[in-house]
């Protein structure tokens, strides 16, 4: 009897089981769904929906050509050309783009798999350091195959400091696969600050020594809001912004999309930004399997055409930001949690080790014997979801996403309160 389904396909649906691996819907209203879930797991900027949806509704024509195949193919003809214009405003690449180093995917998520395929092979490992996203591994290793190499002696205090790239030294050499990227995100999920220029100028030096590439993350480029908790913290430059000899071409990749900046996670929309011409070559042939829908390269053209809507428009989405920042952190603050000082994304990195020692001495004996897990479910048990593990960071760290309505951030803190009170009594 043939099996049912391959045997690729079955290993990769393991991941269907793993424990905490998915983040559940936030359900919770205080009308309609007053013991609904609180989730702070989702990294989505919902606050500036409102202003997108008002421009959709007044601006936006979907053309009769949206219709066709050849309007969205790996972007279409304007929309490259758009995003080019966009990048060389807001990034300041050291050499102006023009549309012919861009290729539009169907979903930010596509551009890793897209890229890892096009420069590793079955087993291979993309670097990184730790704390980092959590999806790293699903979106390098469903299908194009790779894993992740972590630098295990990196924590959020030293990943920024040019003095990483031993570190990383150290994990190539002890790697058991073969390393053939590195990759970052900058500013940097879940940490929420940016890379200095002296630091992506030694990773590059890296890169280029062992002749790998180097993947550069910048999907939150345009969300730096810039907090007064400390004023000294580097602002946000794009590798695109260093001059040109630090690292080949054809080893340099920035992944870019429109799920964080411009809220709109829902349209599926992201791109590769790259002068590689290979690699643009693998890319273009993938294409097939991840083009962008009419409808959303019709929506993005009119926004990045528009641009004193735009610029306005991103102005808005960092106040709100550095607000909701502000109002998260105070009652972070207020409930004696300890975080990291952030200048950009959606989130916040908090410290909650102390609460664990406490469930771990009463844990003894018991069927959940991991702390994190145990304190996760305390809070899922309370109405608030928390992702434990997920960014691969110290004992004890969650990542906070707080840019929801104000109502949804404080009924959350409130549970968590709650939890966290039962705990030291």
């Amino acid at each position: 009897m043939a099996a049912e389904i391959s045997d690729r396909a079955s290993k990769l649906i393991h991941a269907l089981d793993v424990p905490w691996r998915w983040a559940p819907r936030g359900t919770y209203s205080p009308r309609n769904s007053p013991d609904g879930l609180v989730t702070f797991a989702t990294a989505e900027n919902t606050l500036i929906h409102p202003e997108l949806d008002k421009f959709t509704c007044e601006k936006v024509r979907i053309p009769q050509d949206a219709l066709t195949y050849q309007y969205s193919t790996a972007g279409g003809a304007r929309l490259p050309i758009l995003i080019a214009q966009h990048l060389n405003e807001h990034f300041k690449p050291a050499r102006a783009l023009n549309g012919s180093e861009i290729r539009v995917t169907g979903a930010a998520t596509a551009m890793h798999e897209i890229l890892g395929w096009a420069v590793g092979d079955l087993g291979d490992g993309i670097l990184t350091s730790r704390p980092a996203y959590g999806r790293l591994e699903l979106d390098f290793g469903n299908k194009a195959g790779l894993s992740m190499v972590y630098a295990d002696d990196t924590n959020w205090c030293n990943a920024f400091d040019p003095p990483v790239v031993y570190k990383f030294e150290r994990a190539m050499a002890a790697s058991p696969v073969r390393v053939r990227a590195l990759f970052i995100i900058n500013p940097h999920n879940p940490v929420g600050r940016c890379y200095p220029r002296e630091t992506l100028v030694e990773i590059m030096r890296f890169c280029q020594k062992h002749q790998i590439h180097l993947i550069s993350d910048e999907i939150y480029g345009s969300s730096v809001f810039r907090s007064t908790d400390d004023p000294k913290l580097p602002d946000f430059t794009s590798v695109l912004a260093i001059e040109p000899g630090v690292i080949d071409d054809r080893l340099l990749h920035v992944t870019y999309g429109f799920s964080k900046d411009f809220g709109a996670a829902g349209l599926r929309l992201g791109c590769i930004i790259t002068r590689s011409p290979r690699v643009l070559d693998v890319v273009q042939m993938a294409m097939r399997f991840h083009n962008p829908s009419g409808a959303s390269v019709a929506i993005f053209s009119a926004i990045l055409e528009d641009r004193n809507w735009c610029n306005a428009f991103l102005a808005e989405s960092r106040r709100k930001i550095g607000e909701a920042y502000a109002f998260v952190t105070a009652g972070l603050t207020r409930m004696g949690i300890s975080f990291v000082s952030a200048i950009a994304g959606f989130f916040v990195y908090v410290d909650l080790s102390p609460f664990l020692t406490t469930i771990q001495s009463t844990a003894e004996g018991k069927e959940e014997q991991d702390p994190e897990f145990a304190l996760a479910q305390k809070f899922l048990d309370a109405g608030v979801f928390l992702h434990p593990k997920e960014e691969h960071g110290g004992w004890g760290w969650f990542r906070i996403v707080y840019t929801q309505e104000r109502h949804i951030v404080t009924e959350g803190l409130r549970r968590m309160e709650v939890v966290l009170g039962q705990i030291n009594h």
